[in-house]
């Protein structure tokens, strides 16, 4: 297959995709994709909505702010603003790979360590690059909601309504139960169904797709639950 017809696959024809890409596990193309994609949502972002709106706005939230004084909340505000973009504009280039090594590292400590599966840490990195194109997906509704919301009301760490987390009001939330159901996501359950069919791809007709998919929720599961203890104790 050719990479236009992967990516596509992926979306529309994942099983026969990710077979393709288990026996010639090429990534370069989506990480790029990915990463472009990434760059551009938060030039927009930086344009549209401004990084001082969103530190101010979490440093509201933020209860341990509520012992700082004014003038210490404006100087933490701006140099927060003075290096957040760029932080997030060397995380949006570095932090796909990054994401894709240890992921795929873990996965495949868990499905060739654990399970016995005969899989290789190439074909999982490719799994994890292709799967990644659902965040396009999710990148291109949030350029969308970002133009038609008000400024002030866009949240950039959960801008679509896909998760139980858009619903509720992180001023008055539980922080436990609200990064619990930020997590919740639609598109992060549909990211996981193709890493799972990825895997499956991967480790053969033996090893089921059932068995694919607890290697990928089990990890994620214990992530999601730990950020969200870090969320409830300190934020």
């Amino acid at each position: 297959m050719g990479e236009f017809a992967r990516i596509t696959g992926v979306f529309f024809e994942p099983a026969k995709a990710f077979q393709d890409i288990a026996e010639r596990p090429r990534w370069i193309v989506p990480m790029l994709l990915v990463i472009v994609v990434s760059l551009v949502y938060m030039g927009l972002y930086s344009q549209h909505v401004g990084w001082e709106r969103m530190f101010r706005h979490q440093m509201e939230l933020n209860s341990r702010a509520a012992q700082m004084t004014p003038e210490q909340r404006e100087t933490a505000i701006a140099t927060q603003t003075k290096i957040g973009p760029i932080f997030a504009y060397v995380a949006g280039v570095v932090g796909p790979p990054i994401y894709y090594t240890v992921c795929a590292a873990v996965l495949l400590a868990i499905v060739a360590g654990m399970m016995s599966a005969s899989v290789k840490f190439k074909q999982l990195f490719a799994v994890m690059a292709y799967s990644g194109l659902v965040g396009v997906v999710s990148a291109a509704l949030g350029i969308a909601v970002m133009f038609l919301k008000n400024p002030d009301d866009f949240n950039l760490q959960n801008p679509l309504v896909f998760n139980p987390g858009a619903f509720m009001d992180p001023t008055t939330s539980s922080k436990f139960l609200y990064s619990l159901a930020s997590s919740l996501d639609l598109f992060v359950f549909w990211t996981i169904f193709l890493i799972a069919t990825g895997i499956k791809a991967a480790a053969g007709k033996k090893f089921s797709f059932g068995s694919a998919l607890t290697a990928v929720i089990v990890p994620w599961a214990i992530f999601v639950l730990g950020k969200s203890a870090l969320a409830g104790m300190f934020g």
